[in-house]
């Protein structure tokens, strides 16, 4: 019965035509979604490559990264993804992925995985571990409540400070985000960049009473329904990779695509939306690399996942009038050096086992520039010969954006001393590549809602404009790809929608972030035609929270 109703949404779909801006992961996971439906897919990407930031890179024996290392499938639409793909026999685990070390005077320390092994570690001071163990008895939910009312633009220093001590933030927190968003304590937004804790601070006070609850919950609600629960643990827990490289996930959707879907070096100029009561309201002009003059091609609905900083560039019209982008804030962007070297195991005194090393910013002053360095090859020992060891490290971010920008030579310096001083490395490594990305990523900085509310603006008034992409919902790959599929269901629901003349107009209220298609003379919601709730986690909604309240009251 259900394989009879796909079917019966494709033949439907079958006309409609989807284009996608931007062939990252996001994008091609939404036009995967779309063209399995029997939508007409087109992917515009101004570069040369398809795959965005998952970049993978094979020569001389090594194999290497050049963007995201790792992902993790926490997102049901990223299990869902790989099991239609068919690539779960091509998923790689690392070996050891749980020892990962943080530098604390000038030397690895592992960095514990549990509470005894925090207690017993030295990696913290007494003094902090007695704040963190005392964490759940200073904090009360109604007091917290009010702090995240008035502290909404609170910096992760500021909310993790408040809550473990300076300590936590220097040594945990702060390699933590310069390793995952090449951001920095200060600059992050706690509300944007950690959300599920910020939600746990305002319904339960203290972050660690709540997590426990939460995890107790969870259990529960597993234990209640069965079938989720055997479903759920098919799947490995923790970070992976695929055969060749996290291109592999790239690549095997432009596969599924075809060429013909994908326009490579093609960049879009302009958007132009004029209503209509047939479809096909989207007229899209784009120009391939070289090419003096622009085609237009028309369609019936647009996922944008280009950066906010490229749109803005974009001419966009509404019904012949000029749809201005001027509130479209501003968004800083990390730049970001990676950095590949390899060396002799016989030239490596102190090799260490696991997932890789951070560095905190503080430890600047016993030398260190790198922010981290993974170990490639004891990850995955495929990676490169035996007798040598591959590593990948990261030079910039928020830390320092000039050194980001510094020339390979002097990266080289820069990695083989930081190596010298945390593994014992001696001489020069035996190969190096270096490759450069000036926007590695958005920064969710303390003013992170303008650019959210911006975002929003554009798919309240530009009907059949969705928008998809690491600016919302996560910097990770799961979020990335959790955001396509999701804008994919959005546009299904839209043109499923269209043929109802009452219902043209589908945008997402400002007060709840949920789909709604509305009237087009009122534009009052119409809730007959209300559809699944896309909101991802970088922003929870009030009333997301009062259902989980309601939740927790009846537990008790």
């Amino acid at each position: 019965m259900a394989s009879t109703t796909l079917e019966d949404e494709k033949k439907q779909s079958s006309g409609k035509r989807v284009a996608v801006v931007g062939a990252g992961v996001s994008g091609l996971a939404a036009a995967y979604k779309l063209k399995s439906r029997g939508l007409k897919v087109t992917v515009f990407e101004a570069e040369g490559r398809a795959g965005g930031k998952l970049r993978s890179v094979s020569d001389q024996g090594l194999i290497w990264d050049e963007g995201a290392n790792t992902m993790t499938e926490s997102e049901k639409e990223v299990r869902t993804l790989l099991d239609d793909l068919g690539l779960r026999d091509k998923q790689q685990f690392p070996i050891s992925q749980n020892k990962r070390y943080i530098v604390r005077n000038g030397k690895p320390v592992l960095l514990p995985t549990n509470p005894i092994a925090l207690i017993t570690s030295h990696i913290l001071s007494v003094q902090s571990k007695f704040h963190i163990i005392l964490e759940p008895f200073l904090w009360k939910r109604s007091e917290c409540s009010k702090k995240c009312d008035n502290n909404t633009h609170e910096s992760v220093r500021g909310f993790f400070q408040r809550h473990f001590g300076k300590e936590v933030v220097d040594y945990l927190i702060d390699p933590f985000v310069a390793g995952s968003s090449a951001g920095d304590p200060d600059s992050l937004s706690a509300q944007y960049s950690f959300p599920e804790l910020w939600n746990l601070e305002k319904r339960f006070g203290s972050i660690i009473a709540g997590a426990i609850q939460e995890k107790l919950f969870a259990k529960r609600e597993k234990s209640e329904d069965g079938k989720s629960a055997q479903e759920k643990r098919k799947y490995r827990r923790g970070s992976f990779s695929f055969l060749n490289g996290m291109q592999t996930l790239t690549d095997t959707l432009c596969k599924e695509l075809g060429e013909d879907n994908l326009k490579l070096e093609s960049k879009v100029l302009s958007l132009s939306y004029v209503h209509d009561e047939k479809l096909e309201n989207w007229s899209i002009s784009h120009a391939s690399k070289g090419d003096k003059h622009s085609q237009d091609s028309h369609y019936d609905a647009v996922i944008m996942t280009a950066p906010l900083c490229n749109v803005k560039e974009m001419k966009i019209t509404r019904d012949r009038n000029l749809f201005p982008l001027d509130f479209i804030p501003e968004v800083r962007y990390m730049p970001l050096s990676i950095i590949i070297t390899t060396f002799k195991k016989e030239n490596v005194r102190r090799p260490l086992e696991g997932f890789g090393v951070l560095v905190p910013s503080k430890e600047g002053q016993n030398g260190l520039k790198t922010l981290g360095t993974l170990f490639s090859s004891t990850m995955f020992p495929d990676r490169a010969p035996n007798d040598l060891y591959l590593y990948t490290s990261f030079v910039g971010g928020s830390r320092n954006t000039e050194l980001a920008k510094a020339s390979a030579e002097d990266l080289k310096h820069i990695v083989t001393s930081d190596l010298r001083q945390l593994l014992g490395v001696e001489g020069e490594p035996t190969f190096m590549n270096h490759f450069y990305w000036s926007k590695a990523f958005p920064l969710y900085g303390r003013n992170y809602n303008a650019v959210l509310e911006a975002i929003e603006r554009m798919e309240k008034n530009l009907p059949g404009f969705f928008y998809a992409g690491n600016h919302r919902g996560g910097l990770a790959v799961g979020k990335a790809i959790a955001s396509g599929c999701k804008a994919a269901d959005l546009v299904i629901s839209y043109l499923e929608s269209s043929s109802d003349d009452s219902c043209n107009y589908f945008f997402m209220t400002p007060d709840s972030r949920r789909p709604v298609v509305s009237d087009p003379k009122t534009r009052n919601p119409c809730y007959f035609c209300f559809v699944m709730d896309p909101r991802t986690s970088i922003e929870a909604t009030e009333g997301e929270t009062a259902e989980k309240e309601i939740k927790e009251d009846e537990r008790h």
